[in-house]
């Protein structure tokens, strides 16, 4: 009688918590919500740079609010909810008016129906994830996770300031570089998360010294090496499905015939 009265306790605190607005990793979640409507604003002003790097520091702040969560045990319904929310527009909505004013804008219907397919994306993008988060795991995303596909948008402007380019530009690969974004967002190609590398367990000499000359060569060109890095791990994915579909196909036509027709 005891330990069900005891489970029942434990799970009305648990609905209880479900239910719960936490004060400190939602105040972060506005800080992320708060950056991405600056980057808008600085956009309306023709602040390229100023935007691109708001929506990078969204990005920590949307990084940091579910960290504080997770160390406080203050996780919610509600701050789930939330955090999609303001990922749109920190992720969906800031970039794609970003990309929009600084280098669609000439292109006409093409450019504000790139701009839009990125937004509607991301919002698909988001909704996946909040219903196949259970079920997919942490090790890796399924599709290109809004937050990159952002940093890629950002890392384009930084890296093309660096070369002289801070006025709107008029570009037709940026046009695909939307559709490709839009496109990966919303496919089934897995991403690598980071959540279970097993950084902070490393006691390898060579890899401190190896992160090391990362990091240096990270601060010597941030804007060039920024871009490098987005565009490498925007890539990844689908390279990573190409050579998996091969393996399969190899793995197919070395089984022997009665196998391939009883896995069929």
């Amino acid at each position: 009688m005891a330990r069900r009265r005891n489970k029942a306790t434990r799970k009305k605190k648990l609905r209880e918590r479900r239910k719960a607005i936490y004060l400190l990793p939602n105040l972060f979640t506005t800080a992320s919500l708060f950056m991405g409507f600056y980057s808008m604003v600085a956009t309306l002003e023709s602040r390229f740079v100023e935007a691109a790097l708001a929506i990078l520091a969204s990005l920590v702040f949307d990084g940091l609010d579910g960290k504080v969560a997770r160390a406080t045990k203050t996780t919610s319904r509600f701050g789930v909810e939330y955090d999609s929310l303001a990922d749109l527009v920190a992720f969906g909505v800031a970039p794609a008016v970003l990309m929009y004013r600084w280098a669609l804008e000439p292109f006409d219907r093409f450019g504000w129906l790139a701009a839009f397919l990125f937004v509607a994306c991301g919002a698909l993008r988001l909704a996946r994830f909040n219903v196949q988060v259970e079920e997919v795991g942490t090790k890796h995303f399924v599709g290109l996770p809004i937050p990159a596909a952002a940093s890629m948008i950002s890392t384009t402007v930084l890296m093309a300031n660096e070369f002289g380019y801070a006025q709107p530009v008029s570009f037709w690969p940026l046009v695909a570089l939307m559709f490709l974004l839009s496109f990966l967002m919303v496919s089934n190609i897995h991403y690598l998360s980071f959540k279970e590398l097993g950084l902070a367990k490393l006691k390898s000499f060579n890899w401190l010294v190896a992160l090391t000359l990362f990091f240096v060569l990270v601060a010597v060109q941030p804007q060039v090496m920024g871009f490098a890095l987005l565009a490498l791990y925007v890539l990844l994915g689908p390279l990573g499905a190409r050579i998996v579909a091969h393996k399969r196909s190899e793995s197919e036509e070395t089984k022997p015939v009665g196998d391939r027709v009883t896995s069929a």
